[in-house]
């Protein structure tokens, strides 16, 4: 995962300005808007737990409720975790070193944190694990063809793709300076790479969805751990 010490150093930042502050949700506007793509591949929970992988600051808690799920969180990161502790129950750790025990979960997300996470392949295992047979993953995350340093978004109707999707690796090249990635820097997996990842953790992919026009910012995965 990027640095712990990396957010930190921008937690009150991030709370404040990039997402507006505590009582800030992540809807239309938001930079973490994601439309109804969480609903659309999570489903209803019924009062069941859901732990959030990589949960910063807490902001999707209050539409996983709305789902009917009991959000729990985790983070590397103890200055997001301080802004989360208001929003849902959370713990400190490592992604890919998970305090949970083997089979124990219904549902695990990680929404919008994989470039946070350079062994993002190792996170997915551990999600496999601490799932129940039958548990559903869901991934929201900047999408890997049309996000990264190779991509110039400053032009929203005109994106320009540069050589280097397809190196993977750690990079804080970002078109803009006004953003999270020249402050924390950014992991890149190219397509093949991330559906690999959810193949050999064991996960079956049942749905994908894409957010965000003309070329979309976000790609949406569900997997489901075998029963």
């Amino acid at each position: 995962m990027a640095r712990a010490s990396a957010y930190d150093g921008i937690a009150d930042w991030y709370e404040q300005e990039f997402l507006g502050g505590p009582t800030a949700r992540a809807t239309d506007g938001n930079p973490l808007a994601l439309g109804g793509v969480l609903g659309e591949l999570l489903g209803e929970g019924e009062g069941a737990a859901c732990l959030e992988i990589g949960c910063g600051t807490g902001i999707h808690a209050t539409r996983l409720r709305e789902l009917g799920w009991e959000p729990v969180g985790v983070d590397l990161s103890g200055g997001m975790l301080r802004h989360a502790r208001g929003r849902l129950p959370v713990a400190r750790a490592d992604a890919a070193r998970l305090p949970v025990a083997d089979g124990s979960l219904p549902a695990v997300v990680a929404v919008m944190v994989h470039t946070d996470m350079p062994g993002y392949p190792a996170v997915l295992r551990e999600a496999a694990r601490v799932l129940r047979p039958g548990g559903v993953f869901v991934h929201i995350g900047v999408h890997p063809c049309f996000c990264g340093g190779f991509a110039d978004r400053s032009d929203a109707e005109a994106v320009v793709i540069r050589p280097g999707y397809r190196d993977a690796g750690w990079t804080r090249e970002s078109w803009s300076d006004q953003g999270l990635r020249d402050k924390v820097g950014a992991g890149h997996l190219p397509l093949p790479g991330l559906l690999h990842g959810f193949l050999d953790a064991g996960l079956t992919l049942e749905r994908i969805a894409e957010h965000g026009t003309p070329t979309p910012i976000v790609l949406a995965l569900r997997a489901r751990k075998a029963g």
